[in-house]
């Protein structure tokens, strides 16, 4: 997802270590994310990668999907906290 008109806004540090960990383990996950439309989305992959580029947090998912981190709603039933 690239939605370079909007100004990112950093997740939760606790959570983006969660969204990691759950990486490590190769957990499949439900995610539910707001897509560039603004559409909601449910999506079940694992996560691969969670990494930055440009000051931008994402995740890529084994299915191939980008989602940007700021427009996560719940992975595996755990909402998204405020930010950090």
């Amino acid at each position: 997802m690239n939605t370079p008109d909007i100004p990112y806004q950093p997740i939760d540090c606790n959570y983006y270590d969660r969204l990691e960990a759950w990486a490590t383990m190769r957990t499949v996950c439900r995610i539910v994310f707001r897509d560039e439309t603004g559409n909601e989305q449910d999506v079940t992959a694992r996560i691969m990668d969670v990494y930055a580029l440009n000051k931008v947090e994402y995740m890529r998912m084994d299915n191939g999907l980008v989602i940007r981190l700021d427009s996560l709603i719940a992975v595996n039933n755990i909402p998204l906290p405020d930010h950090c």
